[in-house]
């Protein structure tokens, strides 16, 4: 739903009853939602509650803070399409308010966006043509992406994911054992999306293939690693870059480092402190990025060329660039030792 049209439906604790009625008229969503003048959600309100409030003597004067919901159902920033719809049906609820970490009404959920989520035509390039050498020997007779976690390849887990959110335009780059992929997914019309492949025959980095898209996009590109598993939402990370107003946005995920060793500070030979096996967090890249159509003629033709590379060049030209960090799950599975792991937690993290 656009913000111009969940804006009708907002009104403030002081406004009256009768404003209830006219902002669920406008919002056509069948709720009103109470904000303060800073934009807090406050509560809700529905035709019934105002059908409620009626039959027990309340006017249509009165404010609307007599009959509102102070605890309404809210869907948090970050969590995904599925996890909300659930949560919808089990509630027995059409619509729900989507609020920041700070209860900040950013937005509203409805079960029909959820059923049927909205097409978004921006282009979505897998990565899909690395060696995956660090996976030997699983990697020796089929390509990494076509590795199994679950019941289905990894790859397929990330298209899928992006089809439920509504994407339908994607490219596939490809290179090691080719042909695997490009039997396994066709044209796309297995999973009603359209799947065009850029063919790499050497080594072209995590950017350089962005220069044999056949056109140049009109909207954002998402791009992203070919070994990833993840519940992040895609149409928010879009949203998210699109309302920042950024060339570049690159998705972080926290990442505590522990060094295995008691730390000693030293000061002119003293010995000044020792403190065990410290730990520090940082955000390190995620693998996945948005980018405006014009940085990809900022990419060379036909040589290697990173993402990290392309976000230097970017930030040196002085454009703007946002992180976007992941809270939801994801794994990189880049060693044994992940794909072990994400066999393990495949059934917890995708149910069904």
């Amino acid at each position: 739903m656009s913000e111009q049209e969940w804006k009708r439906a907002l009104v403030l604790p002081h406004q009256s009853i009768r404003d209830a009625v006219h902002a669920i008229d406008a919002g056509a969503m069948q709720i009103a939602l109470v904000i303060s003048e800073a934009g807090r959600l406050l509560g809700t309100v529905t035709d019934g509650d105002v059908r409620r409030g009626i039959l027990v003597g309340a006017q249509l004067d009165a404010s609307v803070g007599t009959i509102m919901n102070p605890k309404p159902v809210v869907a948090r920033t970050g969590e995904l399409p599925g996890d909300i719809l659930l949560m919808m049906k089990r509630q027995r609820i059409q619509q729900v308010p989507l609020v920041d970490e700070q209860g900040m009404l950013v937005g509203v959920q409805t079960l029909a966006s959820l059923i049927r989520p909205a097409r978004r035509d921006n282009p979505v390039v897998l990565m899909a043509g690395g060696l995956g050498s660090r996976l030997g020997p699983l990697t020796d007779v089929r390509p990494k992406p076509l590795l199994n976690v679950g019941d289905r390849p990894i790859l397929e887990s990330i298209l899928g994911n992006f089809v439920d959110s509504g994407f339908r335009n994607f490219y596939i780059s490809v290179n090691y054992k080719a042909e695997m992929v490009v039997d396994h997914f066709g044209d796309g019309s297995a999973w009603g999306v359209n799947i065009t492949y850029l063919r790499e025959t050497k080594r072209m980095g995590t950017a350089g293939c962005l220069s044999m898209l056949p056109e140049r996009p009109t909207l954002p590109v998402i791009v992203m690693n070919g070994d990833i598993l993840t519940r992040m939402s895609f149409t928010t990370l879009v949203d998210h870059h699109v309302e920042s107003r950024v060339a570049a946005t690159m998705c972080t995920r926290e990442f505590t480092h522990t060094i295995p060793y008691g730390v000693v500070n030293v000061d002119h030979g003293r010995l000044q402190s020792i403190v065990e096996k410290p730990s520090s967090k940082v955000q390190v890249n995620a693998g996945i990025y948005v980018l405006n159509p014009e940085l990809l003629d900022a990419i060379p033709a036909d040589e290697y060329f990173d993402m990290p590379m392309l976000f230097e060049r970017v930030m040196q030209r002085g454009l703007p660039v946002g992180g976007f960090p992941i809270q939801e799950y994801w794994l990189d599975i880049g060693r044994l030792e992940d794909f072990q792991r994400a066999h393990e937690e495949y059934q917890s993290v995708f149910p069904g």
